[in-house]
């Protein structure tokens, strides 16, 4: 796709949903905080926030003004209310536009640590791309920002990448400076997320990632802060007791059942690689209990493991399974992530992870596209009384082969991945009666099952594809029976009431 038909369809997208945007910009109902069960996020009037990230890592170094409102408006389309973002992949990072985050250092021994402001022109500017009226490195920043709060996205700002911090090029005394910068500048979005980290562990230089969230939490009191850890860990274990960290991250990673790849310090058991569902509950066992989500699983189109061009790659079916193993574990949220995408890869720049394809094709793949059902069906019944109970599931498989339960007081959700049969108890839940769904995952469509008695019964799957159980006390209406797609139960945030949705008022 050409910049110049970038540029034409993202005008249209505008121009077509633009008011319709407006009208929900989700920071309407107050800036984001934790629920009352240390469990959820919410926004300050009640109003449930569940998390659908989409990863973004080099959104600022990588596309120019126009490519990144055709990405956004993208992203909006889909579902995603946050895409996260590494600030600084390296210090200095340069734009599309070859503008520097630094100053160049002048001997090979210094690091740079100031963030550059000047507005003059590079001295070797990108001359492919047009220079924007006001082209620092920290304006582009600024004006992706906005755009995102155009679309009724957050922004999770992964401030450096721990790299960066492991190599020393950030120190204690330097983080104290850019925080400091970071917060001056942008304590005053509605839409921004810190996010602390960048695939490092927590232990690597404590006192860089300490001295950095402090100094943008003294001046910033509004917006949330978590950490994004290490492959394999969650941000609990180094940050369980800080006041700066709101809710905690954890990264499952990319490797498949048995892909140990002679790690030595390997935090979880062998042939676990897949089982993301587990570090929600090794997470609460933390204390105290704070909300928790995998900001990094597989990524779609990505190798499994990440390094061998010759082993599959993942796929969206593998791309959904992880995401509903985490949030009917207990997770707020989920993020996705596509290896085109999260380094926009298009001509004229390197591949990583041997990817083959360009950014703006696969905003087309099915994974980027069908995540919205998780949010979706989350939204559409009573949000913050949902646990994880897996006591649902009579004679329960392992690895492919598990159904992942989540419930609420009158309904019950299980994730069936190979579309075995399934023996679930639906005394579980309130309601002598029960009215059963089964929603494909794939496509968001809805199959009434009947009416069943409460009892343990053996349900067999409507298709072949992964998909999701819904029981529903009869005496609830939050699905229809004739309803034919789980977007018609979307819940917008200017319509609390639609699907039995309640509020968590904390005033």
């Amino acid at each position: 796709m050409t910049p110049i038909r970038i540029f034409l369809l993202t005008l249209l997208l505008v121009l077509v949903g633009r008011d319709s945007i407006a009208a929900t910009l989700p920071w309407q109902h107050g800036p984001l905080e934790v629920s009352a069960n240390h469990r959820f996020l919410q926004h300050k009037d009640g109003t449930p926030f569940f998390w659908l990230g989409e990863t973004a890592w080099l959104l600022p170094e990588r596309l120019n003004r126009e490519e990144a409102q055709h990405y956004l408006q993208r992203c909006h389309e889909a579902g995603y209310n946050m895409v996260q973002v590494q600030v600084l992949n390296a210090i200095p990072s340069y734009n599309a536009y070859g503008y520097a985050s630094h100053p160049l250092p002048q001997e090979k021994e210094e690091v740079p640590t100031r963030p550059n402001q000047s507005q003059k022109v590079p001295t070797s500017p990108n001359q492919s791309q047009p220079v924007p009226p006001s082209p620092s490195y920290w304006s582009h920043l600024d004006y992706i920002i906005d755009l995102a709060a155009q679309q009724g996205i957050y922004v999770g700002m992964v401030c450096v990448w721990g790299s960066q911090v492991k190599s020393g090029r950030l120190d204690e005394a330097g983080a104290r400076e850019y925080g400091a910068f970071l917060a001056k500048r942008y304590q005053k979005r509605p839409n921004i997320i810190w996010i602390i980290g960048g695939d490092v562990q927590g232990d690597i230089h404590p006192e860089v990632w300490q001295a950095l969230a402090t100094t943008i939490k003294q001046t910033d009191h509004q917006h949330l802060m978590t950490y994004h850890p290490r492959g394999r860990y969650t941000s609990a274990r180094w940050w369980s007791q800080a006041e700066w960290i709101d809710f905690h991250t954890f990264q499952s990673g990319h490797r498949r059942y048995g892909q140990r790849m002679g790690n030595k310090d390997y935090p979880i058991p062998d042939n676990t690689e897949e089982d993301n569902w587990m570090y929600v509950d090794s997470t609460w066992a933390y204390k105290p209990i704070k909300p928790v989500l995998d900001d990094e699983p597989i990524y779609e189109g990505i190798p499994q493991g990440l390094h061998d061009a010759f082993e599959p790659l993942w796929t969206a079916d593998h791309v959904r399974r992880y995401a509903y193993w985490s949030v009917f574990a207990g997770s707020c949220g989920h993020t996705y992530g596509h290896s085109a995408i999260m380094q926009f890869q298009k001509p004229g720049y390197p591949s990583a992870y041997h990817n083959r394809k360009m950014w703006y094709d696969a905003l087309n793949d099915p994974g980027f596209n069908q995540m919205q059902y998780l949010k979706q069906l989350m939204l559409a019944l009573p949000y913050f009384e949902r646990v994880p109970d897996q006591s649902i599931v009579q004679d329960n498989g392992t690895q492919y082969e598990r159904l992942a339960a989540t419930r609420g007081n009158d309904y019950l959700l299980v994730y069936n991945f190979t579309s075995r049969p399934m023996k679930l108890d639906l005394d579980k839940i309130s309601g002598t009666e029960k009215n059963v769904w089964w929603m494909n995952a794939a496509t968001g469509q809805l199959t009434y099952l009947g009416s069943y008695a409460s009892r343990v019964l053996t349900f067999r799957p409507h298709d072949t594809t992964d998909g999701v159980l819904i029981a529903i006390d009869a005496s609830k209406n939050y699905l229809q029976k004739d309803q034919t797609h789980i977007a018609n139960a979307h819940q917008s945030a200017d319509a609390q009431t639609l699907g039995g949705q309640q509020t968590n008022r904390t005033e």
